[in-house]
């Protein structure tokens, strides 16, 4: 037996939605920059997209599975530097990085192998004038890339102390590198620092950045002797242990941090370090220090990479799109609206007061979403929220339809509200469950652009439910109480009550004939 209708508050329910909008609504505005601004999409804003071509040391295509794991390896690089929206994506023996927005420059860099070792300096010598440039170098044959990594290997990474030092005088530091990410740990290396002003002779790795355990930026600290900004690195135990017994062995000598064949820092060790620590100084501005301090923290490639391209992606056709979208959407809202108010009248003004509700709602959720999670929105996203708005509306027809149902069977409009909203809540409950698990399924197992549709569908279904219980339910019970809202040529109910009220007379003479019989 459905309760009646006096027990509902319709006023409470109401306060409480409005109470959650003007939370939403003071984190927009109070919170971050304070711009009630959804982040966008690379089709809505534009943006950068790298192409990064793998290459191995024998010139052979890289293996899939190689592959596969430097591109889980950038998509968390990503992630870690909290560029949202971006895309890596598998081209071939190619890396293809998109990112939206202003991300361009660090997505740049996400090519790094990032193979942090640690070696000891055998000598350090100034680097010499270099060779004027040359004409910037087209990608070279498989072939022609072995043989350049080979020819530099048995130069640069010799045995022999006085082929080293020819080749450290020889070498050209502004020159492309063909041992970046492909040098041998077990060798010597004739390395430059990265400004190009020092070069190295170096002894082979002694302890691997695959120990180390977490990296941090760290602002100037003139006081403790650092006036730039830095990369503190804590390394594991096995680490930490081989670091503290060089460092202890190697007083006043240096230690090098080569990345990707460069050395980036090559501080003299003063005393025994050990605590697990150390840190990396150089030319570091506070992005760069960042932009390496995620870069180890999530592990090197398994491949080096070349950057053969870098464009910038124009939101022209994404707006237009946008633009062709919403018109197409605000039509169809249009119709839906006109549709509802020609056939349900009152409950069609509520229906569309609510879809207005809910929207804004959305709106706010986006908002936010964006700033803490870096949530973008993209074309996809805007058709799942376009395909939200019909099932937000069918929620609606469910509970009138049900309401007139009950009418028909000779009750008041104020006492079929209750009743049709206990029979109709349970189907409104069960449909959203079906299309938030279609959503949730979608969203685990698709890529890219889909991703976004599946989850700004499944997020305006949850927020369907709120509104249709928080505001359609409490105004259709509030219109019900009213007595010139209640009238059948205000409400739209008059046919039905017409039904009903002959449904409820032959009722009654059905029953006076059964008694006198």
């Amino acid at each position: 037996m459905a309760p009646p209708a006096g027990q509902l508050r319709p006023g409470r329910y109401l306060a409480i939605f409005a109470l959650i909008v003007m939370a939403l609504y003071a984190l927009v505005f109070f919170t971050g920059d304070g711009k009630p601004n959804p982040k966008l999409g690379i089709d809505l804003q534009g943006g950068t997209r790298v192409t990064l071509t793998a290459r191995t040391p024998d010139g052979q295509p890289p293996s899939k599975e190689s592959l596969d794991q430097a591109r889980q390896i950038i998509e968390t690089r990503v992630n870690g530097m909290g560029i949202g929206g971006s895309e890596v994506a598998l081209d071939g023996s190619n890396l293809i990085i998109t990112v939206p927005g202003a991300g361009g420059e660090q997505a740049k860099q996400l090519g790094q192998t990032a193979e942090l070792n640690f070696r000891k300096v055998a000598q350090q010598l100034p680097a010499t004038q270099s060779p004027a440039p040359t004409a910037p170098q087209q990608a070279q044959p498989p072939g022609d890339s072995a043989r350049a990594i080979e020819a530099a290997k048995a130069t640069r990474q010799s045995t022999d102390p006085n082929v080293l030092m020819q080749a450290a005088q020889a070498l050209d530091c502004k020159a492309e590198d063909p041992l970046r990410g492909n040098e041998d740990p077990k060798l010597p290396l004739v390395a430059c620092d990265r400004e190009g002003t020092a070069k190295y002779i170096l002894e082979p790795v002694f302890l691997e950045g695959k120990e180390i355990a977490d990296s941090m930026a760290q602002p100037p600290n003139p006081q403790g002797g650092n006036p730039g900004w830095s990369v503190s690195l804590n390394f594991k135990s096995g680490g930490a242990k081989t670091w503290a017994d060089f460092t202890s062995a190697n007083v006043n000598q240096q230690a090098a941090f080569v990345l990707d064949g460069e050395v980036v820092s090559a501080p003299s060790i003063n005393e025994p370090l050990l605590g697990g620590n150390a840190s990396i100084s150089g030319q570091f501005n506070q992005q760069s220090a960042t932009d390496l301090a995620n870069i180890l923290k999530y592990g090197s490639l398994p491949l080096a990479f070349d950057q053969s391209e870098a464009e910038t992606v124009s939101a022209t056709l994404g707006i237009a799109s946008l633009e062709a979208g919403l018109i197409a959407g605000g039509i169809g809202l249009l119709l839906v609206a006109v549709y509802c108010l020609a056939y349900y009248r009152l409950l069609g003004i509520l229906t569309v007061l609510s879809l207005v509700l809910s929207g804004g709602v959305v709106y706010g959720v986006l908002v936010l979403l964006g700033r803490w999670i870096g949530f973008t929105l993209d074309l996809a996203g805007v058709a799942g929220f376009i395909v939200a708005i019909g099932i937000t509306a069918d929620s609606f027809i469910v509970f009138f339809e049900r309401l007139k149902d009950e009418i028909r069977e000779g009750r008041t409009f104020r006492s079929s509200v209750p009743r049709a909203w206990v029979r109709a809540r349970r189907t409104i409950l069960s449909a959203d469950a079906v299309s938030f698990l279609a959503a949730a399924v979608l969203y685990v197992l698709a890529v890219g652009q889909v991703k976004g549709f599946a989850f700004t569908l499944g997020m305006s279904t949850v927020l369907d439910l709120v509104v249709v219980f928080l505001v359609t339910h409490p105004l259709v019970a509030l219109a019900s109480r009213n007595k010139f809202l209640s009238k059948p040529s205000v409400s739209g109910l008059g046919a039905v009550q017409r039904i009903g009220n002959r449904n409820r007379a032959a009722r009654k003479a059905a029953a006076t004939t059964s008694k006198e019989a």
